[in-house]
């Protein structure tokens, strides 16, 4: 490490009083070490990537995400198939990437894990969508991306309403949309690949798998942390594919049932939800819903907790994609 960016997003985990002092003093330490390091604030994802792309151009060889993972997710837009390396120091909410790279939540513990960290490359997930105006556009992710459910809670929950609500009534309000939502279906067409025991990229089947889905997830990571831990069992960077989860039940008792499956580490079945490994799922609205679009209620995408837009949706994983700095 010879240049590094530190790009800070201080509303970052709901803190309502700056951090920035913490990053000056990892600014001290990583001068200390002979890094020729800056701190820069960015105000919003597009400015975040503008920043990231201005610090490629100067010939940084690291970027520090100084946030959480909606931060990171900003940050891969533009560091996805260069040489330039990303570092964490986990600053949000739920800081899944840093614990499933099990970094220190501290940040100096982080910057000075950073500086004797492997540099490692790694596959990134990609997502093409249709964003809140129609337009096809595509994103890449690095934790997990969702169709359904999930997405359609972040659309009601939209950016800024922890800060403005708080954690709790966030939460509360989250609880309600959970079990007024319709549990509209869409369909997925995915390619499944090789299980945990073989190769990502060796092919289990070359016909595709279809189902009916009220919800789809496709995860990137092993430990989410906290209590949640592992969401998606079989899941890692490492690997080539991602590991879906599969809901094709509208019971929300099998969703809870598969969350406390996930919080008590166990590995019961859950009827009317799997896992797969797979290189590619295709999701579209129904058929029949495409027939008269305007009684279809929309069916959202989120990608690294971050909502993007609407089906259709089609996620791939480009391999070799990111360098990442880790323990």
């Amino acid at each position: 490490m010879r240049k590094a960016a530190l790009l800070y997003n201080p509303d970052s985990g709901g803190s309502r009083k700056p951090r920035q002092s913490e990053l000056e003093s990892v600014l001290a330490l990583l001068r200390h070490a002979d890094v020729d390091a800056q701190l820069i604030l960015t105000q919003s994802r597009a400015h975040a990537e503008e920043k990231t792309r201005q610090a490629v151009l100067a010939g940084c060889d690291t970027v520090f995400a100084c946030g959480g993972d909606g931060t990171i997710h900003n940050i891969v837009q533009v560091l996805a198939n260069t040489r330039v390396a990303l570092a964490v120091l986990p600053m949000g909410t739920a800081n899944a990437l840093a614990h499933d790279l099990d970094l220190p939540m501290n940040v100096a513990a982080a910057a000075r894990a950073a500086l004797h960290a492997a540099s490692r490359r790694v596959a990134l997930g990609r997502i093409q969508y249709h964003d809140l105006l129609g337009q096809p556009d595509v994103r890449y992710f690095i934790v997990a991306a969702g169709v359904g459910v999930d997405a359609h809670l972040f659309y009601k929950l939209h950016t800024g309403a922890k800060q403005r609500l708080g954690m709790a009534a966030y939460y509360a309000k989250a609880w309600h949309l959970w079990f007024t939502y319709a549990m509209t279906r869409f369909q997925v067409e995915y390619l499944e690949t090789g299980s945990t025991e073989t190769s990502s990229t060796e092919k289990v089947s070359d016909h595709p798998q279809h189902a009916e889905l009220t919800e789809l997830l496709g995860v990137r990571i092993r430990h989410f942390g906290g209590v949640l831990n592992q969401l998606a069992p079989g899941a890692s960077l490492d690997r080539d594919d991602c590991r879906l989860i599969l809901c094709r039940t509208a019971s929300r008792l099998a969703y809870l049932s598969y969350v406390t499956r996930a919080l008590l580490r166990r590995h019961w079945n859950v009827p009317g939800i799997s896992l797969a490994h797979a290189s590619k799922a295709t999701c579209q609205y129904l058929p029949s819903a495409t027939n008269s679009p305007q009684l279809q209620p929309k069916i959202y995408v989120e990608a690294d907790g971050e909502l993007l837009g609407t089906l259709p949706a089609e996620i791939t994983v480009v391999p070799n994609a990111l360098t990442l700095l880790s323990p």
